[in-house]
């Protein structure tokens, strides 16, 4: 299929909506109901009279932090990147408008609640009167923010856009006229991206009070920490993603919850079968008959220079969603939910949740598409939902691939209620925890059973990080909030006590005359000395994770005869079992000549390679072994640590800096009174000029919490600044 394109020339600049005196004076009037105080480490903590003042104020001091993030997030979501970054991104700006119609978004905002509206008023008003009172602020795109745009967001995570197991490449390649490309399920070098939380009821908690490990593992600086109070019940402290209004993960009073990304089914693809009907129209079947295909003109601007190109593009439409990819000669549309918003509800009314029951009721909103949630409540309650919003299906169909879209059998066929998903509500064995993996071991052996329920509502496999979680709170029967810190810091690498014990086999079997054994005889034995932990002086951390990199890929493209579905920890044994010896011999020698290369010598410690660096969004990926930086022990999660930390070299640097990993940690204690403690990747401001853009690296390097002040009392004490906002 060739679209429609053609080409407009637009001058460059940015007409500024002038602001009027009406919406100035009525921003002026709200922000003397706001107080924010910054305390010693930046965290802004909002006051507001009502709910709607402290979003007014968060999203005002989420500008003063980082404006940048704030309006890159929506410059992303309404599908604009091309206007800012070129014509590289025309296409990322297609899927978006293609799964998230802006309309549809700004119908929601009209048909909302009054009290919904309020608060999405509030959202806009505190960005705009940001950018009143900093006119030096000059934005890439978006000058005046609207009400509706927070509609646009999913389930409050903003990169959580469904597609199935399309690609972008598929979508450009289908759209752009290009020759099509076969299509290969891409493997993953590396799995980055995730979260760990963990439950922990009385009964095992030296206070007799359940806490709560809230760890989200995203691109750093993703996502800032906060606290939000008001005088209609709200009072909640955790992190939002740049440019929501709401808490996302985090706690309040009475309850708290971190929600870890699922590989639950909420997003199908259909094959359908489309033939033209003349006049460069297209029908398809189903049910025996046809029905048209219908299409939209998606314009879609691209920087060029000093001016714009704009692309028309017609994009098509069955009744189950956008046309996107071509597939063995099919057409392919998606369904999936990308953009409800019962979503932005459930998002803001479980920050005011009283308990299980009320948080249950945010559950039953089905608005959450892509989480699983590890929940702790004052009461005692410890829970785990996997998924929330998830289509019921005929299970004689195989959902993990494009199913036959010209019949109805395959429509979904409404929404499983919660009871009717995994789910599991204070297991006997004390403990919950989830990582990106498996529900069917969130409770150990107390965990619900896989052949209980349907395919599609749990596919996901085990990874090193579950494997390691579950030993790891196996362990200890006492927690407070220093031992749930550091379980959640346990430093034992599960997937290399599976690969390294294969690569010393290997090497063992090896000729003393061989070149190789003379030339592996010292790390071999420096690995297999290694206990499995990572840490800074660690030379054997170094061998296995280089070496690790290497045969990544070829494990993860292994192919287990009859096991269609593999998981991570699958893979790794039998490709540690079956691998011929210079598979896994030669990988080494190359890690140990490309360490020396860079270093001297291959016995350097991780810690030397290994390092944290902040630099500004305006230089990304420009990191500086010249620079100073802190040594990290830590490694990413693929390798089943479970403070993740992946990091990797960049064009002008030999060592390593970290780029992905543990964001907002934060370990809660629920009681009488809340006793918290937390981490920031770094620091809460992305202004490099702070004193709070790096405050809390040397901390983050070495896995140091800070106290969390919940309670004014606390916070008046670690006052560094209190204003209204836009008070200089």
């Amino acid at each position: 299929m060739k679209p429609l394109v053609f080409l407009l020339f637009f001058p460059i600049y940015l007409l500024s909506q002038s602001f009027t005196q009406s919406e100035i004076t009525r921003w002026e009037k709200q922000s003397k109901k706001v107080t924010i105080i910054r305390d010693n480490y930046g965290v802004p903590h909002i006051y507001g009279k009502t709910d709607a003042d402290a979003v007014f104020g968060l999203m005002y001091a989420q500008c003063e932090d980082d404006f940048k993030r704030v309006e890159m997030n929506y410059i992303e979501k309404l599908g604009r990147m091309a206007e800012v970054t070129g014509s590289d991104d025309i296409y990322k700006d297609l899927l978006i408008r293609m799964i998230i119609d802006s309309a549809d978004a700004i119908k929601d905002y009209k048909s909302s609640p009054l009290w919904m509206k309020k608060l999405c008023n509030a959202f806009a008003d505190g960005i705009n009167y940001y950018l009143y009172k900093n006119p030096d602020k000059k934005p890439a795109l978006l000058t005046r923010f609207k009400p509706w745009y927070p509609m646009l967001w999913t389930d409050g995570s903003i990169g959580a856009i469904n597609t199935a197991d399309i690609t972008l490449g598929e979508l450009k390649n289908f759209y752009s006229g290009e020759p099509s490309v076969s299509y290969v399920r891409e493997e993953k070098e590396e799995v980055v991206i995730g979260s760990n939380g963990f439950a922990f009821s009385p009964k095992i908690t030296e206070s007799g009070h359940p806490i709560l490990y809230i760890n989200p593992h995203v691109t750093f600086y993703f996502r800032p920490e906060v606290h939000m109070v008001s005088e209609e019940g709200l009072n909640v402290y955790g992190a939002v993603t740049w440019g929501q209004f709401f808490v996302y993960q985090g706690f309040n009073e009475k309850c708290g919850w971190i929600h870890t990304s699922s590989a639950v089914d909420a997003a199908d693809t259909y094959a359908e079968k489309v033939s033209p009907k003349g006049n460069n129209k297209w029908v398809y079947m189903y049910d025996g008959k046809e029905k048209p295909v219908t299409t939209k003109k998606i314009l879609i601007r691209a920087k060029k220079g000093n001016s714009f190109d704009t692309s028309s593009i017609q994009a098509l439409f069955t009744h189950h969603g956008p046309i996107m990819a071509k597939r063995n000669g099919q057409w392919l549309s998606l369904k999936a939910d990308n953009r409800i918003m019962s979503g932005l509800v459930q998002c803001w009314q479980r920050t005011k949740a009283e308990g299980l029951e009320d948080f249950k009721k945010t559950l039953d909103l089905k608005g959450n598409i892509s989480n699983n949630t590890v929940y702790a409540d004052a009461s005692g309650n410890i829970a785990y939902w996997h998924g929330n919003r998830i289509p019921a299906r005929d299970t004689r169909y195989d959902w993990t691939k494009a199913v036959d879209g010209s019949t109805s059998a395959t429509e979904w066929k409404g929404y499983h209620e919660i009871s009717e998903t995994v789910l599991s509500i204070n297991p006997s064995n004390g403990w919950l925890q989830n990582c990106n993996a498996t529900p069917f071991t969130v409770a150990g052996e107390q965990s619900p059973k896989k052949e209980n329920f349907p395919v599609y509502m749990a596919p996901d496999g085990e990874n090193f990080r579950g494997i390691n979680a579950v030993r790891t709170l196996s362990e200890e029967k006492n927690y407070n909030i220093e031992k749930v810190i550091k379980a959640g810091y346990d430093r034992r690498l599960a997937s290399f006590e599976i690969l390294v014990p294969s690569l010393v086999s290997a090497f063992e079997k090896i000729s003393y005359e061989d070149t190789l054994f003379a030339l592996l005889a010292g790390p071999i034995a420096v690995l297999k000395k290694w206990d499995f932990r990572s840490s800074e002086n660690s030379i054997a951390t170094t061998l296995a994770v280089e070496w690790g990199q290497r045969i990544l890929p070829d494990m993860l493209r292994t192919k287990i005869i009859d096991d269609e579905e593999a998981d991570q920890v699958d893979k790794a044994k039998y490709y540690a079992a079956n691998t011929a010896a210079k598979d896994l011999l030669l990988p080494l020698l190359a890690t140990v000549y490309d360490i020396q290369s860079r270093f001297g010598r291959w016995q350097t410690p991780w810690g030397e390679i290994n390092r944290f660096q902040r630099i500004s969004s305006d230089q990304q990926n420009k990191f500086d072994d010249s620079q100073a930086s802190y040594p990290v022990g830590f490694v990413s999660s693929t390798w089943g640590m479970l403070p993740s930390y992946t990091s990797r070299i960049f064009p002008n640097t030999k060592k390593r800096y970290g780029v992905n990993g543990n964001s907002f940690v934060c370990a809660v204690e629920f009681g009488p009174r809340i006793k918290a403690k937390s981490l920031l990747a770094g620091g809460n401001s992305g202004d490099e000029k702070s004193s709070h853009f790096f405050d809390q690296g040397e901390m983050y390097s070495k896995g140091i919490f800070k106290d969390v002040l919940f309670y004014k009392e606390d916070v008046e004490k670690k006052v560094e600044k209190k204003y209204n906002p836009g008070q200089k």
